[in-house]
């Protein structure tokens, strides 16, 4: 009975693959005939919309999972790195992807002389500034909570190097990326409209997807094609949950820290796990890309072995192997010197000459847009701590309730511009409340999703510990449960300012039917400045004064609570 079962889901998968790949391909041919700059807002063209997006999501997220390997390890494992990396990523974080905007135009679209590639490599470079930063926060935060007793067990055993970072940094850090991936995903599709529409003033680019589909039929008004686009990105995303995100959070449950024998490897369920594990020609697949990632791996040990010890025994290999790392290193510092001086001489010249009237409201700008953020968060934790510790500790919960947030958190804020014009701003008369619910959307996912993964982090013997001394309700809140969320609370509050901030663009700016609706903040100057008036010098002023303002909060505010958390609240054996 289990192998007829397993044998239908590959064939009912095999057809709604086959079934996609045929409707996407007649609208590969329909937007062909109409012309690659424009956006057909027919139903049938949503396939080929959905695998457009998803492809330039894909090679974003690749990218964003590389940087986070090599950035975040940096920064967790080298305190003389760290303390320069991890501003940056502040200072890369508190970029909104407006604010990426000229560089991605000016570079890959100069560079491919306005062919199509330019754009496209354009829009996922912008998709990638919505996706690396939570997740390379996520995976630094992972390695500096390593408990320390593992720490000098490694050193006891000179477990180094490539060893070290297979064996201890990446198991460590999975959980995490695992979470923080789905949010990462989630944050990309939500800004998947700014990223596949360029635009800068007057002069728009429209690549084919699911965002400027979205965008397109809210602009016009045709709330039907809205929510048909709507309903395939949410297909879209539960299918990747289903049968992706499902089956790696449950294998991520092996990786978490257990300082006993009960642990036991976590075997997944569901649909997703039947699919890789049992269906014939998708476990073929699983084995395939596994086996070829194991044999992929033990060869680059391998090298990595072979050529330690042939530069141990040569001195002047060595010294020629640190000359070039040094001189590698000058060379990126100089390229990075010469791209800083050649930005700040233009921003110089942008500066000198007279400055616009709007440039003087970005204080008051930026005054009223915090006090929306801080709203925004306040009623975020009001309801995600609860949510989160419960989830965490009911297995049933976790299973029907998780799938469904991470849906919700990637429906991109425009899904709601018809409730909040017809609703909010109705009863209101204003923008205001509508702006604070619209960044409650960009910023409450970050913090269940590190909650949830802080609750569930929480070593199985320690919980029997606690249930072995009478430990319940509120005291096992304060003496388990709270400690353990307190390093997640942190860096989910960090990068959920981050992602609020980053909302301020989609929240204080609203198009819909023709018409504009703002509320005054440096999201609305922002928008304003990019697609209406396209102000470099508005532009500019709006982005460094969000970047000093989330730089100082988060050098003099989360980092020093978030050192205090490690200290304090890292769990050891």
């Amino acid at each position: 009975m289990a192998r007829a079962t397993n044998l239908a889901l590959t064939m009912i998968m095999a057809a709604l693959l086959i079934a996609f790949a045929y409707f996407a391909y007649q609208g590969h041919r329909a937007v062909t005939l109409a012309g690659g700059t424009t956006v057909v807002t027919s139903i049938g063209i949503l396939p080929y919309y959905a695998f457009r997006s998803f492809v330039r999501m894909l090679g974003a997220y690749i990218l964003s999972f590389i940087f986070t390997l090599t950035y975040g390890y940096k920064a967790g494992t080298d305190e003389r790195a760290e303390r320069w990396l991890i501003p940056i990523l502040d200072i890369l974080q508190s970029v909104p992807i407006l604010g990426f905007f000229p560089a991605a135009v000016y570079f890959f679209v100069s560079l491919f002389q306005g062919r199509l590639l330019g754009f496209e490599l354009a829009s996922i470079f912008l998709i990638f500034t919505s996706q690396a930063w939570n997740m390379t926060f996520g995976f630094y935060e992972s390695l500096t909570t390593i408990p320390r007793d593992l720490r000098e067990a490694a050193d006891a055993y000179r477990v180094r190097g490539w060893r070290r970072f297979q064996k201890i940094y990446l198991p460590a850090g999975i959980p995490k990326l695992v979470y923080n991936s789905i949010m990462s995903w989630a944050g990309g599709w939500y800004f998947l409209i700014a990223a596949e529409i360029i635009a800068i003033g007057p002069v728009e680019y429209s690549l084919p997807g699911l965002g400027s589909y979205l965008i397109r039929t809210t602009e016009k008004g045709e709330l039907m094609h809205t929510v048909a686009g709507l309903l395939t990105l949410i297909m879209l995303i539960t299918f990747m949950n289903i049968f992706i995100w499902r089956p790696l959070s449950a294998w991520a449950e092996n990786f978490k820290y257990e300082f006993g024998s009960g642990g036991g490897n976590h075997i997944p369920g569901g649909w997703g796990y039947r699919l890789w594990w049992q269906a014939p020609g998708f476990r073929e697949i699983r084995l395939l890309v596994v086996q070829g990632g194991a044999a992929l791996t033990l060869a680059l040990e391998s090298y990595a072995s072979k050529l330690e010890r042939k530069l141990a025994g040569w001195d002047f290999w060595q010294r020629l192997v640190g000359i070039t790392r040094r001189l590698i290193s000058w060379g990126l510092a100089l390229l990075l010197a010469y791209a800083l001086m050649r930005g700040l001489v233009a921003l110089g010249t942008l500066f000198l000459m007279p400055w616009q009237p709007e440039v003087f409201s970005i204080p008051r700008a930026i005054l009223f847009s915090f006090l929306r953020l801080l709203a925004a968060y306040l009623l975020s934790l009001t309801w995600t701590v609860p949510v989160a510790i419960w989830i965490g500790h009911n297995k049933r919960a976790y299973e029907i309730l998780t799938p469904v947030f991470e849906i919700l958190a990637s429906v991109p804020a425009t899904a709601l511009f018809p409730i909040i014009v017809f609703i909010l701003v109705g009863l209101t008369g204003g923008m205001n409340l509508a702006a604070v619910l619209l960044v409650l959307t960009g910023m409450q996912w970050y913090l269940l999703f590190n909650l949830i993964a802080g609750v569930k982090s929480i070593p199985r013997d320690l919980k029997e510990a606690a249930a072995a001394f009478g430990l319940k309700g509120f005291g096992y809140l304060r003496r388990v449960v709270l400690p353990a969320m307190v390093p997640s609370l942190i860096t989910g509050s960090i990068t959920a300012w981050g992602g609020g901030w980053n909302a301020l663009i989609v929240a204080e700016y609203v198009v819909y039917a023709g018409q504009t609706y703002t509320a005054f903040g440096i999201g609305s100057l922002l928008d304003t400045a990019t697609y209406s008036s396209g102000s470099f010098q508005l532009i500019w002023s709006s982005l460094i004064a969000m970047m000093v303002t989330i730089v100082l909060m988060n050098r003099f505010f989360w980092r020093r609570l978030y050192e205090v958390a490690v200290q304090r609240f890292k769990i050891e054996a």
